[in-house]
Order: structure tokens, then C-alpha cells, then sequence
């Protein structure tokens, strides 16, 4: 048994604590790049999509790449009327249908095992935290087309850098994308693989706030 469905969560605060009791996945795998975004990055990214732009509240969200939900659940939190989480991993849904239910949520959030080719339909917002192509090259790129298909406002995480920025913006204005904003973020990954040398590591990240053709 899961915890009772509980009401909107509207401190910042209440929503990290809430993201950091999400459960991680338990065998991430290198190749697809799985990290999860950190509690604070999450909270941050969705109090900004949340109540600044208004594009979670009473909206239909959608998490590509979902991993094991924090994104996804932290916009059932917020007060999306409706959240679906997608990923090509069955072990990461898993553990966020597990999370959904420990924080209340499973009845507003739908997971589906599948790539995002495969996904259709129209939502109000997608988030994502695409991998970075650091072990397969282009590997964003997918993520930012498939976005702009499916909704009209994209929240996307990209590796940061002055050269990175001009190559995504171009990428995303030549498939009928607009930038609004870019948000330097840090993102403090702790050691997952083999290859990690550090305890932890924080890396420059930029949070992309999209606007697409209506949809």
C-alpha cells in the first residue's frame, strides 16, 4: 500500500524532499547515459515550468526518458491533471510505478515500456533529461525532434558550453523549435560506473525551455 493521494505540493522545499525520497534505478546502464537528475535540479526545473511559464499546473505532461520517474512525479506533485512517463527501460518503469504509488500519485500517472519512436499523440509539456551523446553520438537529438512533435513547450537538459548552446539552438530553430530561455545549471552526479574516479562529480548542465508550433 502505497501513501494516500495527498494535495498540490506549493513550497519548493516540500517538493525536493518529496523527489529525494524517489528511489534510483538499481542497475543503470552506462551506454544509455542514466542518470538521474538530482532533487534540487528536478524542484528547480519544475518550479520554473510550474509557476513562472504555467505550463504544469492542470496540463498534460509527458516524461521521455523517464528513468524512475522524478520529473514526472514531481509535475503529479505540482498538479498536472495527467503525466505519462515513457522508457525504453522495463526495470527503470518499474521502480516509477513503485514511486508513484509511495508518493501518491499512481492514479494521475500513466508508464509506458517503450522508445520514444513510438510514442504519438499531443501533450501540453514534455520534460526531459535526454542522454548527452557522450556514448552514442546524436543521441539528444532524437529526444529534441521527438519533443517537437509531441508538444508545444519542451523542457530539455543539455550538456552545457558556449559551442554546445549554438549548435542545440540551430538544431532545434531548423526543426521548427524556439528557445525562449537557457538555464545554466549544475548537476552533482555521484559515482555510478566503473570509469567514475570521484565520489561525486558536478557538471555544467543547460535547462532549455522550447516553444514548438501549436499543436
Amino acid at each position: 500500500m502505497g501513501r494516500p493521494a495527498q494535495k498540490r505540493l506549493v513550497r519548493k522545499r516540500d517538493l525536493e524532499r518529496a523527489l529525494s525520497e524517489i528511489e534510483a534505478h538499481p542497475l543503470p546502464n552506462a551506454y544509455l547515459e542514466q542518470y538521474t537528475t538530482p532533487s534540487n535540479v528536478a524542484a528547480e526545473t519544475l518550479y520554473l515550468a510550474a509557476y513562472v511559464y504555467d505550463d504544469i499546473i492542470g496540463k498534460t505532461v509527458v516524461e521521455l526518458g523517464c528513468g524512475t520517474g522524478r520529473l514526472a512525479i514531481g509535475a503529479a506533485l505540482l498538479g498536472a491533471s495527467e503525466v505519462f512517463g515513457v522508457d525504453v527501460d522495463g526495470v527503470a518503469v518499474r521502480v516509477a510505478q513503485k514511486n508513484a504509488e509511495m508518493l501518491g500519485v499512481k492514479e494521475k500517472t500513466h508508464w509506458i515500456v517503450a522508445d520514444i519512436d513510438v510514442v504519438k499523440g499531443t501533450f501540453d509539456t514534455t520534460l526531459q533529461n535526454p542522454p548527452f551523446g557522450v556514448q552514442r553520438r546524436r543521441a539528444d537529438r532524437r529526444f529534441i525532434t521527438k519533443s517537437l512533435e509531441l508538444s508545444s513547450t519542451i523542457y530539455s537538459f543539455h550538456k552545457g558550453g558556449e559551442s554546445n548552446r549554438t549548435f542545440i539552438k540551430r538544431f532545434i530553430e531548423e526543426h521548427g523549435g524556439k528557445v525562449t530561455t537557457i538555464f545554466p545549471l549544475n548537476m552533482e552526479i555521484p559515482r555510478m560506473f566503473k570509469f567514475h574516479t570521484k565520489k561525486k562529480r558536478s557538471i555544467h548542465v543547460d535547462l532549455y525551455r522550447i516553444e514548438g508550433k501549436s499543436l
